[in-house]
């Protein structure tokens, strides 16, 4: 790793559709991908597993640093599996329930430390695209592009109700809607690392916008900067 090699990080609100744009930029690019948010997801499963209460920071900070997780890269194109202790969890983590549970961990210093340099280890050439929450203002403060995605928590929820509709049993739209309104306050209300745009990022709102439109902008933003060599 070098610190030439370039970090495009994406940051936003749950819904946002960071998490889709990250891994077709990732892959447009050909770059490596961190997906951070799976980082907190995974430590939320893995203390459900493990009977660790998410209060517990002493015992959250250690299940972090020793987090047997792989990232592998999907054979058909389209995003990654995640496996955890030898075990496939990339639709497990993925549930409201599990996501309420990342936002409290990540809401812990102790645990945030302890995940931090595993993040920034993801920068490799030819180059990272970084998705999250704090990637532009903690973790890779230096980044040449950072992006700031967000979009209405009604357009949010609606796209969040058409994921899960027929996957998950008694989902609702209202329910998720309270839900990311309840998770954007903590978020933005936490004392460490609060979700909010560098000073220096491209504040894109996606609400209006396809997933096209919005790789389209940031690709745009790339070329200028001469990202992709």
């Amino acid at each position: 790793m070098t610190s030439l090699t370039p970090v495009i990080t994406i940051d936003g609100p749950s819904g946002s559709g960071k998490g889709t744009v990250a891994g077709l930029l990732a892959q447009r690019l050909g770059w490596n991908l961190l997906d951070s948010g799976a980082l907190y997801r995974l430590l939320a499963f893995a203390a459900g597993n493990h009977g660790v209460d998410l209060t517990n920071e002493e015992a959250l900070k250690v299940l972090a640093a020793h987090l047997d997780v792989q990232f592998i890269a999907a054979t058909d194109g389209k995003g990654q599996r995640i496996i955890l202790e030898g075990e496939e969890v990339t639709d497990a983590i993925r549930n409201e329930q599990i996501g309420a549970g990342a936002s409290m961990v990540a809401s812990l210093s102790a645990v945030r430390d302890a995940l931090l340099q595993r993040q920034r280890a993801f920068l490799d050439a030819p180059g990272l695209i970084a998705d999250g929450r704090d990637m532009g203002t903690v973790v890779f403060p230096a980044a040449p592009l950072k992006i700031f995605l967000t979009a209405s928590a009604e357009e949010r929820a609606r796209r969040r109700y058409l994921q899960l509709k027929g996957k998950v049993e008694g989902v609702s739209l209202p329910s998720l809607l309270d839900e990311i309104r309840a998770r954007d306050e903590r978020d933005m209300q936490r004392a460490v690392a609060p979700l909010k745009p560098a000073a220096d990022a491209i504040q894109l709102d996606s609400t209006e916008l396809s997933i096209e439109q919005v790789l389209e902008k940031i690709l745009s933003e790339v070329a200028s900067r001469d990202l992709a060599g």
